[in-house]
């Protein structure tokens, strides 16, 4: 999918993004709400991510035992795609951050599809508001016909899979953080961010871990 003449992005604004990337995680991660991911003829506008710290004591995270051929691409460089699948029949798509080496990134948890919504309805044929079409992880990938094929992708490129930065800048004020979802280590943790009142942000959910009888 080309850019249109309104989502050009300058060198100047793609190497402040890829600054964001590299340094540390959580403002990496309030730093991707509203940035633009386009793959798969669709764009959606990011309203709600989640930031894993890998080798920093994240229980939570892919990376918490160390590499793996599955998690390799999270120890960086920046700005790269982690994409892996999940319970069997949905793909996930988390931006690598950080110090390379440091295996942290941030989950793209839901979006708004600006671009793309005939392709994206294609996709989600059973979703029948607009704004469910990316709303959650995986309906995000599906949205955007993500799969194992973006592993490694580096975003700020122009690859089938590409990250650019907010056509206007969010102010602090607009994002909410609160826990994590559907995780079993560190759920508590205040590493979820969105926009708030955006009616694309995934439901919150808190893990129950279930009792074996």
């Amino acid at each position: 999918m080309a850019l249109s003449s309104s989502d050009r992005t300058s060198d100047a604004d793609l190497a402040a993004l890829a600054d964001l990337l590299a340094g540390p995680l959580l403002p990496a991660a309030r730093g991707l709400l509203g940035c633009r991911l386009h793959a798969g003829g669709v764009t959606v506008r990011i309203t709600e991510v989640e930031a894993y710290a890998g080798s920093g004591g994240d229980p939570a995270s892919h990376a918490h035992r160390g590499r793996t051929p599955r998690n390799a691409v999270m120890f960086g460089p920046a700005g790269h795609a982690y994409v892996y699948f999940t319970y069997g029949m949905h793909w996930c798509v988390n931006v690598v951050t950080g110090v390379e080496g440091e295996a942290t990134a941030v989950l793209l948890r839901a979006g708004e599809v600006v671009d793309g919504l005939a392709t994206a309805r294609e996709r989600r044929p059973a979703i029948r508001r607009d704004v469910d079409l990316a709303r959650g992880p995986a309906r995000l990938c599906s949205a955007l016909g993500i799969d194992r094929e973006a592993y490694g992708t580096y975003l700020l490129g122009d690859g089938p899979v590409r990250l650019r930065p907010p056509v206007r800048q969010v102010p602090p004020e607009a994002v909410v953080a609160g826990p994590r979802v559907g995780v079993t280590g560190a759920h508590d943790l205040p590493w979820r961010f969105w926009l708030d009142g955006d009616p694309t942000v995934s439901a919150y959910r808190r893990h129950v871990p279930r009792i074996r009888r």
